[in-house]
């Protein structure tokens, strides 16, 4: 076994590698870019080397630093995660020439499988299902456009060396498809360094479904059953779980042995990732190979309670599978989030600036993990992907996984920056996630005009009212104390108070319940009984509510209390009725001006203009496009105008609410 090996990548993926390493006594490198230079990865490996400025293209995807680095630091290997030189033969082959092992699959195999389209034809000569498309690279727009008349509508255009997402586009008619050709274009080549491009059939309503492999040199290979994947937002998972609740048996095992086969036909060792297309009627159709660690590998670990990342190693270091495939058993359920620091009421843009506060959920009775590569007072970077964190828990059923996750979701504090975590406890709670009847095509259906905070009511709307009332008696019960304590008697606090929640008025009464030191609250004829050890200092409200658990964040500011569950957030005012009586005779805030501008929601560059000035725009028509988190963002009109003034050029690095346009 390897004494040292280097990570080549950031974040949450080298963090987890350096967890098993250092599970294994093997001591780890960690390399950083400027911007990484306080990473969380590069404090908890043994050593550390600095590879360049912060934009990928200057440090991470520097294959001469990276290996320099292993010289230095001596080395013996290294493992790429997923992203950056994960997939690129290129760097496996300069690897090889220094003598120096790369942990993962044999360099034929990288490049056999990176392309798509001859991984395409591999994958048929070697009895796998494949899905109709054209064998050729398409050359342009016009090209794109012959192609997929000849296939039909709709059509999947795809970058042949991508993956995560990028460079995908859905294209149901010419329109789409020229559009959806420049974008998948760009997007690329500017993730890859490849703006190759193919056409394929594109499967209505499918799901999403991944077959794990693990295989060694001395050929043996097998498969550690499926993860489910379909839950997707512009092609990038959100939710993924293991295993399918789609599949039967038969249906699994075949998938497994046809992606065996696949990996046998190329020699393949190390672990990979067999990713298919199923159809209504459980036919499946292969759609890639990818020759890394996946992002989703902790819920195959939960269900088979094997380190992926150990067998890589043990496979690279030459030594032969602890396991058969008559050993591999799936037990339990797994269910993973993809926190992501991004604001889903306002169109999923990328959130950047410092974690003020970020607490995740207590990982106990391997029930629930968190990967992740953050740390409260830390930085998400503009120059990387938005990911916070994996949030993964396991149960012995799918109800179970569920449960833990809407629970889990509602403790992980994160302030700061915006996260999705609203928009995961949407979706976990969704009656069609729960019942398994969705497609990829789910968020796209539901939530068609995109996320809203209307998408979140409570389960029961009374109970943020009665907890907010709840919180604000303790505050001003704790206040009474000290009064009393200075002035020498104890003030007296009353238990009539009305609870402002947007434009709703609700009276309620909140009086101490001796019985079980705890409070009574009376909301609209009924009685609610509440018990909890909150304190001030806590930004999670844990108690009961008529012998109900409960779990809330609290945010206080003032009289206000910013309250969320189940991903929906109650802003409540709590205050007297005579406050009341004058808080609505107040006016309403004015607009501050911010409509007459378009602002860069993010830090980012500007790469296009699509108006003029003096051009009459629509509501939702494109204005520009920034592209930020390896990701090109289209920021559109949010009403009819006209274009008054261009406030900046195409190329320019734009900071956060920098102006771009305005508007007459």
């Amino acid at each position: 076994m390897f004494k040292k090996i280097l990570i080549a990548n950031r974040g949450e993926i080298a963090c987890r590698v350096i967890k098993t390493a250092r599970f294994l006594g093997i001591k780890t490198v960690a390399v950083y870019s400027d911007a990484d230079r306080g990473g969380l990865h590069v404090q908890m490996a043994d050593e550390s080397v600095h590879i360049g400025p912060s934009p990928v293209s200057e440090s991470y995807l520097v294959m001469e630093a990276i290996i320099q680095a292993c010289k230095d630091t001596g080395a013996e290997a290294v493992h790429p995660g997923y992203g950056f030189l994960s997939e690129n033969s290129v760097f496996a082959e300069a690897l090889a020439k220094e003598n120096i092992t790369f942990i993962g699959p044999p360099i034929g195999a990288i490049n056999a499988m990176g392309d798509k389209i001859t991984s395409k034809k591999i994958a048929a000569k070697a009895g796998v299902s494949t899905i109709p498309g054209y064998d050729g690279i398409v050359e342009n727009g016009e090209h794109a456009v012959q192609v997929a008349a000849d296939i039909g509508y709709p059509v999947m255009l795809k970058a042949t060396a991508g993956g995560g997402g990028k460079g995908m586009r859905v294209a149901r008619n010419e329109a789409e498809c020229l559009d959806g050709f420049e974008r998948a274009a760009s997007e690329a080549a500017s993730s890859f360094g490849d703006d190759r491009i193919l056409v394929e059939k594109f499967i209505e309503n499918p799901r999403h479904i991944e077959i794990q492999i693990i295989a060694d040199s001395h050929g043996n290979s097998v498969y550690l059953g499926e993860r489910e994947c379909s839950l997707q937002r512009r092609h990038q998972k959100v939710i993924e779980e293991a295993p399918s609740s789609f599949l039967d048996d038969a249906t699994r095992k075949a998938m497994g042995e046809q992606a065996v086969l696949l990996a046998r036909a190329v020699d393949y060792y190390s672990a990979g990732t067999v990713e298919f297309v199923v159809d209504k009627d459980k036919n499946f159709y292969f759609l890639e190979m990818n020759t890394r660690l996946q992002v989703e590998h902790p819920v195959t670990e939960m269900v088979t309670r094997l380190d992926l990342v150990e067998l890589m190693l043990l496979v690279a270091a030459g030594e032969k599978l602890p396991i058969s495939q008559e050993d591999v058993q799936v037990k339990g359920w797994s269910i993973e989030s993809r926190i992501y620091a991004e604001d889903p009421f306002s169109g999923f843009l990328p959130s950047i600036g410092r974690l003020v506060r970020y607490i995740p959920p207590d990982e106990e009775n391997n029930k629930v993990r968190v990967d992740t590569g953050v740390f409260e007072g830390g930085e998400i970077s503009m120059f990387y992907d938005p990911m916070i964190a994996k949030l993964i828990c396991f149960g012995s059923d799918r109800t179970e996984a569920i449960s833990l996750m809407q629970e889990a979701l509602d403790e992980f504090v994160i302030r700061g920056v915006k996260h999705n975590i609203s928009f995961l406890s949407a979706l976990i709670g969704h009656g069609q996630f729960a019942s398994g009847d969705f497609s990829t095509n789910f968020i796209g259906q539901e939530y068609p005009d995109g996320f809203d905070a209307s998408d979140l009511p409570h389960e029961d709307p009374a109970i943020p009212i009665v907890v907010a009332s709840i919180i604000h008696r303790l505050y001003m019960d704790r206040a009474a104390c000290l009064s009393g304590q200075l002035q020498g008697h104890e003030r007296r606090v009353q238990d009539h108070w009305v609870v402002v929640i947007g434009d709703e008025y609700h009276e309620i009464a909140v009086m101490p319940y001796q019985r079980t030191c705890g409070y009574q609250a009376v909301y609209g004829g009924e009685n609610y009984e509440v018990k909890t050890d909150w304190s001030f200092a806590q930004p999670i409200f844990r108690g009961s509510v008529n012998k109900v658990p409960v779990c809330f964040q609290v945010e206080r500011s003032g009289l206000s209390y910013k309250l969320e569950r189940r991903g929906s957030c109650s802003n409540a005012k709590v205050m007297t009725n005579k406050a009341a009586q004058y808080y609505k005779l107040m006016p309403s805030s004015e607009d501050s001006g911010h409509s007459k501008y378009l602002l860069a929601p993010m830090p980012g560059l500007l790469i296009k203009l699509s108006v003029e000035e003096g051009q009459h725009v629509i509501a939702g028509e494109e204005l520009a496009i920034i592209e930020a988190m390896k990701m090109e963002n289209v920021l559109r009109a949010i009403k009819d105008g006209v274009v008054k003034k261009i406030a900046a050029d195409v190329g320019d690095s734009l900071n956060v609410e920098q102006v771009i346009l305005e508007f007459e």
